[in-house]
């Protein structure tokens, strides 16, 4: 028995996890080494306390598919567990062995038991959103200590771990280019500046200036807040009277892009890049585009996941993204791109956020190719190595489901049989228990919860989410 200290190394497999399911590491207890001749390599028996208590073992071939990693990074992150997908990356940091700092207004007695035992220590702020008083209390809690990243996946705080980064000689992505990713208008103006398509839009911040870019820019139009995150306060406006009623409701947003609408099909193209290069590319599909979505309560909104992305109506897509990721300057980590298709065949920029999408995006992501990309990114942003395979097995759906009736949820009908028939392909189900108090459709996509559902083919994974998204409905009352 040869022991390795957990503190100092891990030893990390670096083939696909389809094959390789590890619990979150709470402590390696040693690694055994066998000399096989002949099998191009050393055996390596890892044994290992997962975070659930059990123990775990892991073989495999050191020439073959693993490497020996040091596990003295630390790495700052910003949110470690909020938004709901946070703390996995938590957990991904930390089982690629590395020290993780937490910073976050949570007290830290009431983080879960999941991301308290990722984090190497906890820094709690009053508010999170208050960049100033967060950048002096990091400043002081870090002095005499050295970081070597200061990471955000939460786009409200990418601009925050960036100015970090600048303050504290931290290597990442620049203030000046995070900015692109988040600024509206500057990214649109930095994309067109390529030479690639984007809608005409104008920066305002006055009911005057909105008047004058709709006269400009013509209807139907796009009216969005500069800085916002999904399809929170976005309207679509198809006449001046439209526009009329709805500028009060505006009023709390300070700056905002009125841009020209494109009529088309929506779609994703999501990365995560390594010194600005994709490792991973991933593209989705809204069914129906999201601003419909967002306008009628009936609708089961639907996002899939594409398996064939050499197809010749989704290369000019990603050809797009790559484009994009080139004229913002982007560095290492996740982003999360939205693009249209017209009807004529031409694909036009929407917007993208240097962070990944949402509302479980990132685990759809995963059941496609049966891998770990909360783990990948933090491989990605640490190490400039992404060790999962690509290769697409499945097309991946979500579908939101919206419950019928206000108050709490009553009862689900059609669950149990869409299960008996169909559970080979259900990858996961989340909806609200009956009991639950409905949650307000509007503000969260995620809505009463979702179903996910995988197939190789694209047809018949539709056709599984149009039947979870017409034949599961949930009732609420009282």
């Amino acid at each position: 028995m040869v022991p390795v200290s957990a503190e100092r190394w891990l030893w990390i497999p670096c083939v696909p996890p389809k094959q390789r399911c590890w619990p979150s590491v709470a402590k390696v207890i040693d690694v055994t080494r066998t000399t096989t001749p002949g099998a191009g390599g050393v055996t390596l028996q890892t044994r290992a306390i997962g975070a659930d208590g059990r123990l775990g073992v892991d073989a495999g071939v050191e020439a073959g598919g693993y490497t020996r990693a040091p596990a003295a990074m630390k790495v700052v992150l910003l949110a470690p567990a909020y938004p709901p997908e946070m703390p996995h990356f938590t957990r991904g940091l930390a089982e690629l062995g590395h020290e993780v700092y937490g910073v976050g207004d949570s007290a830290a007695q009431a983080l879960a038991p999941g991301v308290k035992r990722c984090l190497a220590d906890y820094l709690q702020v009053p508010r999170i959103m208050d960049e100033a008083d967060v950048m002096s209390r990091v400043h002081q809690w870090l002095r005499g200590r050295e970081v070597d990243r200061i990471e955000s996946l939460w786009e409200p705080l990418v601009i925050l771990a960036a100015r970090l980064r600048e303050r504290m000689g931290v290597p990442g992505m620049s203030l000046d280019a995070v900015l692109g990713f988040r600024d509206k208008q500057l990214m649109k103006e930095r994309v067109a500046a390529a030479g690639l398509r984007v809608p005409k839009a104008r920066r305002v911040r006055t009911a005057a200036e909105i008047w004058e870019a709709a006269e400009q820019i013509g209807y139907p139009l796009i009216l969005k807040p500069i800085a916002g995150a999904g399809s929170a306060d976005t309207h679509r406006v198809d006449s001046a009277e439209h526009l009329q009623k709805l500028l009060p409701r505006m009023q709390h947003v300070r700056e905002a892009s009125c841009e020209e609408f494109i009529d088309g099909e929506e779609f994703t193209y999501d990365t995560v890049c390594i010194d600005g290069r994709p490792a991973f590319e991933n593209v989705a599909q809204y069914l129906p585009r999201p601003l419909i979505a967002r306008t009628n309560e009936w609708i089961s909104p639907v996002i899939c996941t594409v398996r064939d992305l050499a197809q010749p109506t989704i290369r000019p897509g990603i050809e797009l993204g790559r484009g994009v990721l080139k004229a913002l300057g982007m560095g290492s980590g996740f982003t999360h791109m939205e693009w249209y298709r017209t009807r004529s065949g031409e694909v036009v920029f929407g917007e993208i956020g240097c962070r990944p999408g949402g509302a479980r995006l990132v685990d759809q992501m995963n059941f496609t190719c049966d891998i770990d990309l909360f783990r990948e990114w933090g491989r990605a942003v640490t190490t400039g190595r992404f060790d999962a395979s690509t290769e697409r097995l499945y097309n991946t759906a979500i579908i939101f489901k919206r419950a019928l009736g206000q108050g709490r949820i009553t009862r689900h009908e059609g669950l149990a049989e869409f299960k008996r028939r169909f559970g080979r392909w259900i990858c996961a189900e989340e909806l609200l228990p009956v009991g639950a108090h409905r949650r307000d459709w509007l503000q969260t996509l995620v809505s009463d919860g979702w179903i996910m559902v995988r197939h190789p083919n694209w047809g018949d994974a539709l056709e599984l989410a149009n039947i979870a998204a017409t034949q599961v409905t949930l009732y609420a009352g009282g």
